[in-house]
């Protein structure tokens, strides 16, 4: 019992210093590039469309600016109410991605991300403009966007997408810790 107990009070120092708490700006700015390079990957900058509503295959081997197959209009609802609903072949499944070429699938109902979150086509400083306001980024703040990193099988899956697609490297951990450096800093944009 004594030894648990000597363990935990060791342990309870360096857990504490795993919460960062305050970060420089230039730590700040480099946990942006961080997190740039990868919210700029096509795995996820094809779900993070403008209102053209249209998803994209672009960067992933399909040649650039490519369209999403099957003339895939999103639109308006961003889950294809209006014409042919995303889940049509992006079926909700906790089951691996192993069957290359196929619609893949997640937990969660498929859909385009917010058109308010439209990271295609857009420069590192819009993109840290938008990420960082709660009017633009969804509504959270930078612990909310970490957590959403953590939990979302949305990330999860952009990170580990199955059967030999691309994916940004690290892993939602990673990008989660980089959002919250950067929002111990200020969330600075250059």
């Amino acid at each position: 019992m004594r030894l648990l107990i000597a363990a935990f009070l060791l342990a309870t120092p360096l857990a504490a210093q795993d919460t960062t708490t305050t970060a420089s700006r230039a730590e700040g700015l480099a946990a942006w590039e961080r997190i740039f390079e990868k919210v700029s990957h096509p795995r996820c900058t094809n779900c993070h469309v403008g209102e053209s509503n249209v998803p994209m295959w672009n960067g992933l081997g399909y040649g650039p600016d490519t369209v999403h197959g099957m003339g895939v209009m999103a639109d308006e609802t961003r889950i294809g109410a209006l014409s042919m609903p995303c889940r049509t072949c992006h079926i909700s499944a906790d089951r691996p991605n192993a069957v290359p070429h196929a619609p893949p699938h997640i937990d969660d109902a498929w859909r385009l991300a917010p058109v308010e979150l439209q990271w295609l086509g857009r420069t590192s400083a819009e993109v840290c403009a938008q990420m960082r306001d709660p009017d633009t980024n969804d509504g959270n703040d930078f612990a909310e966007l970490a957590e959403h990193l953590r939990t979302s099988a949305f990330v999860a899956w952009g990170y580990a997408p199955g059967a030999g697609r691309s994916a940004p490297d690290g892993t939602p951990e990673d990008i989660a810790r980089d959002v919250e450096i950067w929002g111990a800093a200020g969330g600075p944009c250059d």
